[in-house]
């Protein structure tokens, strides 16, 4: 989405609303929220938990659990990742298994009070979510381009989605939990249509429209700022890695630069990014070659498919193969 907005603020010819509606519902659809907030109150870390169901190896726990030293809980952005992190369990685990786990965590890492706190909020949380599943289906919510080509509608749509939210979470949190819980999505959410409505205005020419474009951007605070950018930081780094692959730098070169520019856990997951990428171009190559052999040997076409098949058997797994058709 945030390269939709780039190319929109470069040039308001070159692209069409359609697609600036897609992207930008797309970004309302699945953007979370990474920031966290700092506190002088005591930080409990998730670093020692262990994977809830199979598709959570290798992960930790998104957000912390925060409570002042009074044992009071401290509401923000991060308790409701954790409560997030444990429901994408959801299809693995039923609903009263993940709402059990995420209690029991609450019980081991904050005192008697804060949990209590934070088991009310958990509650009131699911409500509001089986709440919104049921808002949601409603067409028009759920995919806005159902409302055809029409810029205006679908933007319509759009707001529609945002307000019906957060008309309902009012039924479920107070002011300082919306806040909490949504302040940063809610600020984010309303500069992508604000600047979703920039684009689309007849009354303004592209000079007028690039005018209030950078009249958001002075106005935008810190926290949306960075995340905003951070899209294009991770491409002027890539730029970078491909400069100095193309200079000879070793893969440990190419570490330390990535390290430097954002974390060491972040340059390793993207090293072993890296070499998942070689893997697989590295067998495509080897399963082209093979391909090509097995066609050009005159047999029949029974014996060509069985042959064919071997080798993705051999190169790839079930998921892997409905990909081949794009390298055949």
């Amino acid at each position: 989405m945030l390269i939709e907005i780039m190319r929109i603020q470069k040039s308001y010819a070159t692209i069409t609303i359609a697609s600036i509606v897609i992207a930008i519902f797309t970004m309302l659809q699945l953007r979370t929220d990474p920031t966290t907030k700092t506190h002088s109150e005591q930080v409990l870390s998730d670093k020692d938990s262990f994977a809830f169901v199979r598709s959570m190896d290798g992960t930790q726990v998104d957000g912390q659990l925060q409570q002042a030293s009074t044992d009071i809980l401290i509401v923000d952005a991060g308790l409701r990742h954790m409560f997030d992190y444990y429901l994408a369990a959801t299809g693995e685990k039923t609903l009263p298994e993940i709402r059990a786990e995420i209690e029991k965590e609450l019980s081991k890492k904050l005192g008697p009070k804060a949990a209590a706190q934070a088991k009310d909020l958990l509650s009131r949380y699911l409500d509001y979510k089986l709440a919104l599943a049921e808002i949601e289906k409603n067409p028009q919510l759920v995919n806005p381009t159902n409302a055809g080509y029409d810029s205006n509608k679908m933007t319509s749509a759009i707001k529609a989605r945002l307000a019906g939210m957060q008309t309902l979470r009012q039924r479920y949190f107070n002011q300082n939990e919306n806040t909490a819980f949504f302040g940063f999505d809610d600020a984010y959410d309303t500069d992508a249509i604000t600047r979703l409505e920039i684009a689309q205005d007849k009354n303004l020419n592209n000079v007028q429209k690039q005018q209030k474009l950078q009249a958001l951007d002075a106005a935008m605070p810190a926290a949306l700022r960075a995340e905003k950018e951070a899209p294009y930081q991770i491409i002027r780094m890539e730029e970078n890695v491909a400069k100095m692959r193309a200079q000879g730098a070793s893969d440990d070169d190419i570490y330390r630069m990535r390290a430097a520019a954002t974390t060491p856990e972040a340059a390793a997951r993207l090293a072993d990014l890296d070499r998942e990428d070689t893997d697989w171009k590295n067998r495509i190559a080897t399963y082209q070659a093979e391909r090509n052999k097995i066609i050009s040997n005159g047999k029949n076409d029974t014996e060509q498919m069985t042959a064919l098949q071997q080798i993705r058997n051999q190169l790839f797994d079930t998921n892997e193969q409905k990909r081949l058709g794009a390298y055949e």
